[in-house]
């Protein structure tokens, strides 16, 4: 088992690497919305409209523009569709604007890459700007952000878990196992990438995760196994039991939290699949290592696993500390619990003004040449920027109807000029109209509903530009939202009832973890979009990007599902011996407590280390894992669950009779070594 389960991953993590050189950058929009069918009517017509990269020169000089042109002719025809040089004599600068030939992101990516190096003139100042370079950068930079973030996270990882288990031995299992996760998770998106879109993300997604829940996992299963053999259980039986107990709770663990990843799969969106490709493998993956490896590990290890122990180690660490905390709160619930979910909804409440955005050059760092491009572009050549409606109408419409249409466009409050953009061809038009204010803001918003409402000529009018993606995606978000909310609280529901035969605690379960939720989106709303520490954080205030804050939505459920489950399973199990409901409650804190604030932390440094990323987006995961797993793993389960168990009483464990009984079959039994059965002494 050891040695298939190494080969496998390592050969798959090798063979993996491929997969850098296929991610993309696109999936942002709702494929057949009426945004994506204007855009691809008006290619079909008049080819692809606007340039791919964009370049700035600042010259206007004749002599300079003149071998700007020749350079821009001599790109190599294979690679570009068409160029144009458009001089600005007002701002002193040119603007190249060149179409590449690829006709999606991965083949426009390896063009650019090929003709980036010849777009550069000695003796005159450029910067490269554009769709596809933006693309780019992000790629490179969330590459390199993933490899810091693995340098930084692992030795604090392993130091960390020196501390929590006092031996070298037993903390490099659960880094092992992590290792061999993100290399397993890589393979298997190499191979979606053969097929399908993956977005550069995923790797990132899958990296944090991975490693992430690997340790988590591989912390419960040593942990576990360590507690037997202290009890005096040989080797061989230690194994099966931690398989039995912990490794169950790792499978209902993991299958929450790939259930709840899963439901990105019902959006459209590429960029949301690819993410849920990504995260559900390195899940999947880490638990299926934690339940055959470690298990073989742990047999050849046995007793050895405290091997290189350290002076301060405690073989039996103390439970005090947490059945006191437990007897606190449960002496004063009310005491506890209302305070808590005021300043739990307190803090959700800036998500009430959420906005919703689009991946524009503002995700990069500030001054990254990329983005200055976008920024000279934009304030410079206005005519050009992406900003307003792109209004395609097909049935071969008269001259003058097309034109009366366009003069009614203009004058729906909030858009600008509405033009004729290009020549009719086949019996379509392209009309292009700027707006008054920001694409995305509330204004702009509500022209493209209006305009939408006109009734123009020919057979069919579709409106798209930049406005009209964002609002149709976030219309299909929004449809499917509802399905994926059920999904997760049917799934939530039966799961947990299958594990602790109560109809009360996966309701339960769901309102603490909406209520983590809502906590940490109020205040990265806070943060990210109204500006609050931002500079601090080193980002730019802007909308959210509507996929981010789904696939947060999704990570952060199954978190704190998860640690619900690692809580109430011991909890369960002493209820199961006969204790009272307070007894169950301060015998299941103090029996994970410890556990699951070392495991909360853990995942901390390997997410937190994204916090430092250079992408606004990997940013706004890191410091909303860091904030989500703070609070639930410390004041949501270690205070507000006790406290609302002590409230419930005896009805926290109520089921119907039928229903209890077939429950028994599948229920997780975390059994203590020592209470459940007698041991014999060890020779």
């Amino acid at each position: 088992m050891l040695i298939a389960t190494v080969v496998l991953a390592v050969t798959g993590g090798v063979w993996g690497l491929g997969v850098f050189d296929r991610l993309s950058q696109g999936g942002y929009d709702a494929p057949g919305s009426e945004a994506a069918r204007a855009n691809q009517v008006a290619q079909d017509a008049f080819g692809r409209q606007g340039g791919d990269v964009l370049v700035v020169y600042n010259t206007v000089d004749p002599a300079r523009s003149a071998e700007i042109g020749q350079r821009l002719k001599d790109l190599p025809s294979d690679a570009v569709l068409q160029s144009q040089l458009i001089p600005q004599p007002a701002a002193g600068k040119s603007l190249a604007v060149i179409t590449l030939r690829g006709d999606n992101s991965n083949a426009q990516i390896k063009q650019y890459e090929e003709i980036e190096p010849k777009l550069a003139l000695d003796g005159v100042d450029s910067v490269v700007g554009g769709l596809v370079p933006t693309q780019t950068e992000i790629n490179a930079l969330s590459s390199s952000d993933l490899t810091k973030a693995e340098a930084v996270s692992l030795p604090i990882v392993l130091i960390l878990l020196v501390i929590i288990f006092g031996g070298l031995v037993a903390a490099a299992l659960p880094v092992l196992v992590g290792g061999l996760a993100i290399m397993g998770s890589l393979g298997v998106l190499h191979l979606i990438s053969l097929g399908l879109d993956v977005n550069s993300f995923a790797v990132n997604v899958a990296s944090l995760l991975g490693l992430g829940m690997a340790i988590d996992y591989g912390l419960f299963m040593v942990g576990r196994f360590r507690e037997e053999l202290a009890a005096g259980r040989s080797t061989e039986d230690a194994v099966r039991r931690t398989v039995a107990s912990a490794g169950r709770t790792v499978v209902f663990s993991a299958t929450l939290l790939v259930i709840a990843l899963a439901g990105l799969l019902l959006f459209p969106h590429g960029f949301l699949k690819s993410l849920s490709y990504g995260g559900m493998s390195a899940v999947a993956i880490a638990a299926v290592v934690s339940l055959t490896l470690l298990p073989a590990l742990l047999a050849v290890l046995g007793h050895r696993v405290d091997k290189l122990a350290v002076p301060w180690r405690k073989k039996n660490p103390s439970e005090r500390g947490w059945r006191s905390v437990a007897a606190a709160v449960m002496k004063r619930p009310l005491l506890f619990a209302l305070p808590i979910v005021v300043v739990l909804l307190a803090m959700g409440a800036p998500f009430l003004n959420v906005k919703f955005g689009e991946v524009t050059e503002k995700v990069l760092p500030a001054g990254n040449s990329v983005r200055v491009a976008a920024e000279t572009i934009n304030s410079d050549f206005k005519g050009l920027a992406n900003n307003g409606f792109k209004i395609v109408v097909t049935g071969d419409p008269s001259a003058a109807a097309v034109q009366a249409f366009a003069t009614e466009v203009g004058a729906v409050d909030g858009v600008g000029e509405a033009r004729i953009g290009a020549e009719p061809k086949n019996g379509t038009w392209l009309l292009a109209a700027s707006l008054d204010q920001e694409p995305l803001s509330d204004k702009s918003k509500q022209a493209l509903k209006d305009v939408r409402a006109l009734k123009g000529p020919g057979s069919e009018v579709l409106v798209g530009g930049s406005t009209a993606m964002v609002s149709d995606s976030l219309d299909a978000i929004s449809s499917r939202l509802p399905w994926m909310v059920l999904l997760l609280v049917g799934a939530t529901f039966v799961l947990m009832f299958l594990a602790f035969g109560s109809l009360v605690l996966p309701i339960k379960a769901v309102v603490m973890s909406a209520l983590s939720l809502s906590a940490t989106f109020g205040v990265l709303v806070w943060v990210f979009q109204e500006g609050h520490l931002a500079s601090w954080l080193g980002v730019t205030p802007s909308p959210l990007e509507s996929g981010i804050v789904v696939l947060m939505a999704a990570m952060v459920f199954g978190l704190s599902t998860d640690y619900e489950v690692f809580l109430l399973s011991r909890m369960v199990e002493a209820r199961g011996r006969g204790a009272s409901s307070v007894e169950a409650v301060t015998t299941g804190l103090a029996k994970t407590g410890r556990v699951i604030t070392a495991a909360a932390l853990l995942l901390i440094v390997v997410t937190g280390a994204f916090a430092f990323s250079q992408i606004t987006m990997m940013r706004f995961v890191g410091v909303g894992m860091i904030l989500a797993l703070a609070l639930d793993a410390t004041v949501v389960r270690m205070l507000l669950v006790p406290a609302v168990m002590k409230l419930l009483g005896d009805a926290a464990w109520w089921a119907p009779g039928p229903l209890k009984r077939i429950q028994q079959r599948m229920a997780i039994h975390e059994e203590s070594p020592v209470e459940d059965e007698k041991v014999p002494a060890p020779v």
